[in-house]
């Protein structure tokens, strides 16, 4: 037998972050939720808020986010994580209080309340996960869906004259003078993944430091939904998603 190598901190290459659970996620193969669960997970440990930080998982794919995180969690109803991130952050400002929704979410029902919350300039953070379909409950349209892409509710492909538009949800944001921060992001290559780190850690330091509101839109994948493999969901979000969402910061108020 093989003698074990003691692994020294000077050796450690890749670890599970401290603040991943053990329990298994319920996320399809391929899904980018994950990936985002473990750069949240990371930011927090770094910037020692362990005992700080509160998020807020609302109806969607992430409604079990509380399982993988090992912070404080509270669960909103449907669309209204922002109102309650609004009265958390209100009550206790020195907490760093963040949500985690998709686009349903985010840009559906809870349209109202997430563009109120930017108006008002909320110290708070919105982590947006948008994979332009309806992940947890079959595969429908959502706001988000980009034109002639297919669906559970759109099987001819979505049609402008019957269904709209997709909603660039971050580019309206932008325009609220209460948001400081809005940034497009993505989780599929090593160095997109570097970029959303650091990403989230801006919008993290925007809140604590009562900066306004901060939104970090996350352009996924859901191969499920999408009825492809992993590495051809990848490949059909780089090719048509990244074109109607390109990635980079929308809005920077630190940069002027």
């Amino acid at each position: 037998m093989a003698a074990e190598v003691e692994m020294k901190p000077e050796n450690l290459v890749y670890a599970k972050p401290r603040l991943i659970t053990d329990k298994t996620m319920h996320y399809c193969p391929g899904c980018s939720h994950g990936v985002v669960h473990k750069l949240v997970a990371e930011v927090i440990d770094e910037m020692g808020l362990e005992h700080d930080a509160i998020g807020i998982s609302p109806v969607g794919c992430a409604v079990l986010a509380y399982d993988y995180i090992d912070i404080d969690w509270v669960e909103s109803a449907h669309g209204r994580a922002t109102t309650l991130a609004t009265a958390i952050k209100r009550l206790r400002p020195d907490k760093m209080v963040f949500t985690y929704q998709g686009d349903g979410d985010l840009a559906a029902i809870g349209t109202g309340e997430t563009i109120h919350a930017g108006n008002r300039g909320e110290n708070i953070t919105i982590i947006f996960i948008n994979n332009a379909i309806y992940g947890m409950t079959g595969g429908q349209m959502a706001p988000t869906t980009l034109v002639g892409m297919k669906t559970a509710t759109t099987p001819y492909g979505r049609d402008t004259h019957l269904n709209g538009y997709p909603y660039k949800i971050g580019e309206v944001m932008s325009l609220l003078d209460g948001v400081c921060y809005v940034t497009r992001q993505s989780v599929h290559t090593p160095a997109a993944v570097r970029k959303a780190k650091k990403a989230i850690r801006k919008a993290f330091e925007n809140s604590m430091a009562g900066r306004g509101l901060s939104l970090v839109e996350i352009v996924a994948t859901c191969n499920s939904g999408w009825k492809l493999s992993p590495v051809e969901a990848n490949r059909w979000m780089e090719e048509h998603m990244m074109e109607f969402y390109p990635l980079g910061d929308l809005k920077d108020t630190e940069k002027k």
